[in-house]
């Protein structure tokens, strides 16, 4: 049976969420940590209803989705819970993880995205005239104690705002662009799935240098292609149909990674600024989603969450 059968089917006769008992298939990124909770089932089965109709006025027999949000949300469960109520009500459906087409391992990311901030905001203190011999130590000081991004540094050293308005001005021209991520690559996957390509290379990445390697995957039965990814609702990517937005504040999002412990630095003022920079780049694209829900599991539309973020 065709998918469009299999939606109009559902919609018309109704049907009964799969249980969900032990592990289920989720997105591919090598060693990701997938851990589904009450919370992400509530939120895929509110999805879900909506998702069907998407599918529905989409109309095409290949469709992708992009379940986005900001670090932390909830992008690798609820996408893996979608995935799996798709499967089993029989659309075949594969997850893929964003997170694997970055153009640098996240070490050498993590690095690129301090260096661009650091050389950026050096130039600028040197183009405001403020940068100066002693300046210069006070600041390697500060750099050492990875301090220099946070701006109640900026009371003791007024300086300090040059550099961090500069090099938070760079950083925000880097983050979520061609500059750190292969979105022609994924753009390209999308393509070929929607064309009917049987089996398709995907990239995976691991965190270091010899882990990069290429999975030919069997597309010869699958319907939706699932993207979890921040910038799963970029307008750098071509090909997505359904974004759906998981909606969250900065404050949430950290209290996420938090819980989550993806990295050691989850309290610094630099991963604090990096966080913000790409809640402004999710909230610029929310615009586009088909789907937005809330952190307490409710369906928004576009001018209701543009009213709870205060935007």
């Amino acid at each position: 049976m065709a998918m469009q059968e299999i939606i109009e089917k559902l919609i018309r006769d109704g049907y009964e969420f799969p249980e969900i008992t032990g592990e289920i298939p989720h997105g591919d990124m090598p060693g990701d940590k997938v851990e589904i909770n009450e919370s992400h089932i509530r939120k895929a089965q509110v999805i879900f209803p909506e998702l069907l109709k998407k599918l529905q006025e989409n109309g095409q027999e290949k469709a992708v989705l992009a379940v986005c949000g900001g670090s932390g949300v909830g992008k690798s469960e609820i996408a893996s819970v979608l995935g799996y109520y798709l499967r089993e009500l029989g659309i075949g459906t594969y997850v893929l993880s964003g997170d694997n087409y970055p153009r640098r391992i996240p070490m050498y990311n993590d690095a690129e995205r301090l260096s661009t901030f650091r050389t950026a905001g050096i130039r600028g203190m040197l183009l405001e005239g403020v940068y100066t011999e002693e300046n210069g130590q006070i600041l390697r000081d500060l750099q050492e104690k990875e301090l220099d991004p946070d701006p109640k540094e900026i009371s003791e050293y007024p300086w300090l705002d040059n550099y961090i308005r500069y090099g938070k001005a760079a950083l925000r021209d880097y983050l979520g662009t061609p500059k750190e991520i292969d979105f022609d690559e994924v753009s390209g996957i999308l393509r070929a799935f929607k064309n009917g390509a049987d089996a398709i290379y995907l990239k995976r990445m691991g965190r270091t240098d010899t882990e990069l390697w290429y999975s030919c995957v069997d597309f010869s039965e699958t319907d939706v292609l699932i993207v979890e990814w921040t910038h799963g609702n970029s307008d750098f990517i071509d090909g997505v149909d359904i974004p759906i937005l998981l909606n969250s504040t900065p404050e949430e999002t950290l209290a996420h990674r938090r819980a989550r412990n993806r990295d050691g630095k989850t309290d610094s003022a630099f991963t604090t600024m990096v966080l913000s920079i790409e809640q402004k780049k999710l909230h610029d694209q929310a615009k586009k989603a088909k789907i937005i829900i809330s952190k307490d599991a409710e369906l928004l539309d576009f001018a209701e969450y543009t009213r709870r973020m205060n935007l």
